[in-house]
């Protein structure tokens, strides 16, 4: 009976993981699409930026109220609902040369992304008992989809962005392999356990400022890496695109490590350590003038998300009744936060270079590192 349910809830997290994927996969595909519209559409850095502050502002702002909602009803059927809202609105991107509509195309996405992870992560919170390296399988799924993202960068140089209608695809599989879930009652394991517990807000709103600091370095970083490695070594707008491969890989490697690293030596040890190693490899890539700055691109990717289900794990232990704000705050910020600076960001790189920009947001990840010194680990952290 016990090794049935364990099978039970391997395949309740390999479906989680794997939905997760195909939802964040179009988070990873806005900064593939950036070159692309540069070059079809002639859209400046400010222009363009604007797609990446559609898709996060919403995410940003959107995300924790459905973490309230969340909290105060079981709401799996948003599982599948938002995957396929977030594929619809990558797919309406090039049915329109239209400005304004392409801005409400990725806005579109922002929001299924938004209503996707609160529900999901509480979902994952039961299935996993909220263990580090259980919480960081789950993101991984999520880092998976933001890897293979720059897939989409062949069929749009051959095919240009009339092609993004055939985008939708990801979403409607994903949707369909995690409907299961909703038949399985791993959706509704938390409702007595949250209720446990006593809230500490000081130390969140510490957790979301480092989290707020690494969505802007991480935003920056996948938004403009691609068109600075394309300008510093003469690459073509696809060639740039694989740039992102190595990006979002190396996200893929730190956040299987980061739970791993988190039972070892302690979460808040691990966050700080890693924090400060992004903050030298950023540098890096902003100096170093050869092909070696891949180097530093991958130390920097896999700095940069080691912490990333940490947070997660924190912020559900810092508030023990409000796990869908905790997962709406610290899943909506890490990926949405740094896109309401972008056009900020963009208009820096306007105004002196893509190369000083990326040396600047160095400064941030080691800011992170110091703030984690504030922070203590829950009276009941989860193991």
């Amino acid at each position: 009976m016990t090794l049935r349910l364990e099978s039970v809830k391997r395949l309740q997290s390999t479906l989680l993981s794997a939905g997760h994927g195909s939802v964040d996969l179009y988070q990873g595909i806005v900064p593939v699409l950036v070159p692309f519209l540069v070059a079809e559409r002639g859209y400046d850095y400010l222009a363009v930026s604007g797609f990446v502050l559609a898709a996060t502002l919403l995410s940003s702002v959107v995300q924790p109220l459905f973490g309230l909602l969340t909290d105060r009803w079981s709401m799996p059927w948003l599982i599948p609902v938002s995957m396929i809202t977030a594929g619809l609105g990558v797919a309406l991107i090039g049915v329109s040369s239209s400005y304004p509509f392409a801005l409400a195309a990725i806005g579109l996405t922002g929001i299924g992304v938004a209503a996707y992870h609160p529900q999901a992560a509480r979902t994952a919170r039961s299935v996993t008992g909220g263990s580090h390296v259980g919480m960081s399988w789950f993101s991984l799924g999520g880092n998976l989809g933001f890897a293979v993202a720059p897939a989409a960068g062949p069929l749009l140089a051959y095919s240009g962005l009339a092609a993004t209608p055939l985008l939708i695809v990801p979403a409607v599989v994903g949707a369909a392999i995690t409907v299961p879930l909703l038949r399985s009652g791993a959706t509704a394991g938390l409702r007595t356990r949250d209720l446990l517990g006593v809230d500490d807000w000081p130390a969140f709103r510490t957790l979301t400022a480092i989290i707020v600091l690494r969505s802007i370095t991480y935003v920056g970083l996948s938004t403009f890496l691609g068109l600075y490695v394309g300008q510093r070594l003469q690459l073509s707008a696809g060639a740039s695109a694989t740039t992102l491969f190595v990006l979002f890989g190396g996200g893929v490697i730190g956040t299987l490590l980061g739970g791993r690293l988190a039972t070892r030596y302690g979460r808040l040890a691990t966050m700080r350590w890693s924090y400060a190693v992004a903050a030298v490899a950023l540098a890096g890539i902003a100096l170093v003038p050869t092909a070696a700055l891949f180097i530093f691109v991958a130390v920097t990717a896999v700095a940069l998300y080691v912490p990333f289900s940490l947070h997660i794990t924190l912020g559900q232990d810092y508030l023990p009744t409000r796990v869908g704000t905790a997962s709406g705050v610290t899943l909506g910020l890490a990926v949405s936060a740094g896109g309401v600076l972008a056009p900020a960001l963009a208009a820096a790189a306007k105004a002196t270079s893509l190369q000083l920009v990326l040396a600047a947001l160095a400064i941030l990840p080691a800011l992170g590192a110091l703030l984690t010194r504030r922070l203590a680990e829950p009276t009941e952290p989860c193991h």
